[in-house]
């Protein structure tokens, strides 16, 4: 992970609904990048639904939302339509921002390791300053805590 108050690194992805976004082209006051490993698997979906369901009171605290992960754009934009995903998802199918951000790491499951993607959150501030951030995020009720960091500041 990257320390907070530390600048956030800039990006450029390739994002749903035919588009790309660079973080250093937003504008907001509030910017929340979730990684996560795969679409449409039980943990991905259950945090991005919550996030989802979360997303008016996001966007009234001038905050917005994205997920990334290392699936390309075809399989985002499926995930975002059986859903009803109402933020953008993107695509780091080479894993360069999840390298950037420090969340493809060394993962154990079942006595195996294997490289692969540490769910994490990062909370970006208005100037492109990492503001909080979580590791080894348990997807059920995450969201929640993301939101409630943000309503305190």
């Amino acid at each position: 992970m990257i320390k907070n108050k530390f600048k956030a690194p800039n990006f450029k992805l390739l994002s749903t609904g035919d588009k790309e976004i660079e973080l250093k082209k937003l504008n907001s006051k509030y910017i929340v990048l979730y990684f996560y490993p795969k679409d449409d698997t039980p943990g991905c979906t259950l945090e991005t639904k919550d996030f989802n369901k979360l997303l008016n009171k996001f966007k009234k605290e001038d905050c917005l939302v994205f997920g990334i992960s290392k699936d390309n754009i075809k399989s985002h934009e499926k995930f975002k339509k059986k859903y009803s995903v109402k933020f953008d998802l993107l695509a780091d199918e080479d894993k360069k921002v999840m390298k950037l951000y420090k969340v493809w790491a060394k993962k154990k499951f079942m006595g195996r390791e294997f490289m692969g993607t540490v769910r994490s959150t990062y909370i970006i501030d208005k100037n492109k300053k990492i503001l909080n951030s979580w590791t080894n995020v348990k997807a059920l009720g995450h969201a929640n805590e993301v939101y409630d960091f943000i309503k305190s500041q």
